[in-house]
């Protein structure tokens, strides 16, 4: 159970409203400015091979970018837990990133979840940076 501190609250509206009345823009949430694709999965003998494509709109490189995934099976239970560095990035450039994700069959995959981001060279809310989508066929990448 939270509490509400309905004086807070009752000062946000005030200073939302008055911003509106003057035509005053306050700061939007930051967009995210990394997308990351699930491009492929690929069986090989005792992995699956997995194809991210990673695209940095911003105009800073990331020396580093690691992602926490989570791997779930078709029931939605969990199937492997993988971390992996998928920097550097090169600022405003598309990368593919390849990886093997070891006793995990391609064919058993249902979601992959983008559970946090671990590091992206000092930015204060990394997995905010990171919008997900997925072209592989019956597989949802998410956060």
């Amino acid at each position: 159970m939270s509490l509400i501190d309905f004086g807070r609250a009752a000062s946000l509206r005030t200073v939302v409203g008055v911003a509106a009345t003057l035509g005053v823009a306050l700061p939007a949430a930051a967009a995210p400015t990394v997308s990351v694709e699930l491009n492929r999965l690929e069986p090989r003998e005792t992995a699956c091979r997995v194809s991210l494509v990673i695209k940095n709109e911003a105009e800073k490189a990331l020396d580093s970018l690691k992602l926490d995934l989570v791997f779930f099976d078709k029931q939605g239970v969990i199937a492997r837990r993988l971390a992996v560095e998928a920097g550097p990035l090169r600022a405003t450039k598309t990368s593919v990133k390849l990886f093997e994700a070891t006793d995990l069959g391609c064919d058993a995959v249902g979601r992959v979840l983008l559970n946090d981001v671990t590091a992206c060279s000092g930015e204060a809310d990394c997995l905010g940076l990171i919008a997900t989508s997925s072209k592989v066929k019956d597989v949802e990448f998410g956060k």
